[in-house]
């Protein structure tokens, strides 16, 4: 898994790679990256108990691929959503991580729907490879200076948690339903992650 998941509800498998692309169309692997829940401070997942990573929904797709999990991470409104990438590989190099969509999540285009989606790449400063992306949906108050191409940190905020209005894109509304879409891919191989 040369981009794995690395704390809870994630944890960094090594040797539980799953063959998901044609090999002959995939760079070498790189070093880890760990991801992270995109929300500081406490959070919980699969609140409902209905769709952990195994069997939630995946809606985006990166480099002609569908991504390879996704998951719900509930706050409550006003949370600070960031970067789920960590700041450095597994073999210790820097990790630059830069924004590469900026939409809204729901395909009616309606932030009302449910907020932004905001798609990031990372990437391995030592060797310059691109490790994954993360695509973060249902975001509010996206900073202005969050564009396609803008440089984000570990702890730079991309927006916050927020509440948005019942819609078919966007099925849970209220204080308790709120959360963060967050789905990953890899860019070589199959980004894990297991349920702890």
């Amino acid at each position: 898994c040369a981009l794995a998941a690395a704390v809870a509800p994630f944890a960094a498998p090594t040797a539980h790679a799953q063959e998901s692309r044609p090999q002959e169309s995939r760079p070498l692997a790189a070093a880890t990256v760990p991801v992270y829940p995109p929300i500081q401070g406490a959070s919980i997942w699969d609140r409902f108990g209905e769709t952990p990573p195994s069997s939630h929904h995946r809606v985006f797709s990166n480099w002609g691929y569908l991504n390879d999990w996704s998951v719900d991470i509930y706050q409550n409104p006003g949370a600070t959503v960031v970067s789920p990438f960590g700041s450095k590989t597994s073999s210790g190099s820097p990790v630059t991580v830069q924004v590469v969509t900026v939409t809204p999540g729901c395909a009616t285009g309606n932030l009302a729907d449910g907020g932004w989606r905001i798609g990031l790449e990372a990437r391995d400063d030592a060797t310059g490879t691109v490790v994954g992306r993360a695509d973060v949906m249902h975001v509010d108050q996206k900073p202005d200076s969050i564009t396609v191409g803008a440089t984000v940190g570990p702890w730079d905020r991309l927006g916050r948690t927020g509440r948005f209005r019942y819609s078919s894109c966007y099925q849970v509304n209220g204080d308790t339903g709120a959360h963060i879409h967050l789905e990953v891919i890899n860019r070589t191989a199959y980004s894990c992650y297991v349920a702890r």
